[in-house]
C-alpha cells in the first residue's frame, strides 16, 4: 500500500508577493519568525545567500522577493520539506524571481570535504541566515515526525551551525539568525572568533512582556564589540493585536532590519 500523500496548502506572504507550499496537519508551518529574519538581509547589487535549514523556504524565498538581486540557496535535509519549496518554486505566482532560487538537499551540519561535496563551498557566499530548532531535546517530542525534525535541538547544535556559517560565508558576509533568548549564550559562544560585531535584538510581544525571540547579526571576521539593540515590540499597546507599524513594514517586505554598523 503506498503511504498517504501528505496534505498541503498554498499561502500567501509579503502580501501575495510569493507564495510557499507547505504541509498541512503536519510539520513546521512558517511565520512571522521567517520573515523577521529574512528582513535581516540588507544589501544593494547582487549577491548570494544560503538559508540553512530552510524548511519549506520561506525565509529565502522572501529575501528573492523583497531584493531583486538576491540569489539564494534553500539548505535544507528533509526530503519531504525540501520537495515543498521545489513545489513552491514551480509556482507561477513566484516566478518572477523563482529562477534566482535553489534547493540543496544536504545536512548543514557536514564539514570538510563532505560540505564541499554537497555542495557547500568555502567562502561562497554573502550572506548565511538561519532559524535553527529550539525546542531542547529533553522537551515532550510531539509524534508528528517532520515538526520534531524542525523543532528539537541537537547537542551542540548552534555549534555546527555556526561551524558551517562561517566556513561558507566570505570574509565580512553576515550571519543571521532568529531564535530563544534562552539560546544567546550558546550563540555568542559558537560565533566566537568566527563572527564578530553581534548585534541582539530581542522582540516583546507587548509592552511589559518577557522577550520571546531574539535576532541576532554579525560580520565574518569582525572584531568589534558585542551590541544589544533596543528592543522590537510586537504589538506596542497592551490592549491592541495589531502589529506596531515597523513590525509590520518587516513582516510584509517593505523594509529590511539593517545593522547598526
Amino acid at each position: 500500500m503506498s503511504p498517504q500523500p501528505v496534505a498541503e496548502t498554498i499561502d500567501a506572504f509579503h502580501r501575495g508577493r510569493f507564495h510557499l507550499v507547505q504541509p498541512h496537519g503536519r510539520g513546521h508551518r512558517a511565520g512571522m519568525d521567517a520573515m523577521l529574519l529574512a528582513s535581516l538581509v540588507m544589501q544593494d547589487g547582487a549577491f548570494r545567500v544560503a538559508d540553512l535549514g530552510a524548511g519549506a523556504g520561506a525565509a529565502g524565498f522572501a529575501v528573492a522577493s523583497r531584493l531583486p538581486d538576491a540569489e539564494v540557496v534553500l539548505v535544507e535535509r528533509s526530503p519531504d520539506m525540501a520537495e515543498f519549496a521545489r513545489k513552491s518554486l514551480a509556482l507561477a505566482e513566484n516566478a518572477p524571481f523563482s529562477s534566482r532560487i535553489a534547493v540543496l538537499e544536504t545536512d548543514v551540519t557536514l564539514t570538510g570535504r563532505a560540505r564541499f561535496a554537497a555542495g557547500l563551498g568555502d567562502y561562497s557566499f554573502h550572506h548565511v541566515i538561519m532559524n535553527p530548532p529550539f525546542n531542547d531535546a529533553s522537551d515532550r517530542r510531539t509524534p508528528d515526525i517532520l515538526k520534531a525534525e524542525a523543532h528539537a535541538m541537537t547537542e551542540n547544535l548552534f555549534e555546527s551551525w555556526i561551524r558551517t556559517a562561517g566556513a561558507i560565508a566570505m570574509p565580512g558576509g553576515q550571519l543571521s539568525l532568529i531564535a530563544r533568548p534562552q539560546s544567546i549564550a550558546e550563540i555568542i559562544a559558537a560565533c566566537g572568533r568566527r563572527f564578530g560585531g553581534v548585534e541582539i535584538t530581542a522582540i516583546h510581544p507587548r509592552p511589559g512582556e518577557n522577550a520571546t525571540r531574539i535576532l541576532v547579526t554579525a560580520i565574518k571576521g569582525s572584531r568589534a564589540r558585542l551590541q544589544f539593540r533596543a528592543p522590537l515590540l510586537m504589538h506596542d499597546r497592551e490592549d491592541s493585536h495589531a502589529f506596531a507599524p515597523l513590525v509590520d513594514d518587516l513582516n510584509n517586505g517593505r523594509v529590511g532590519y539593517a545593522r547598526l554598523r
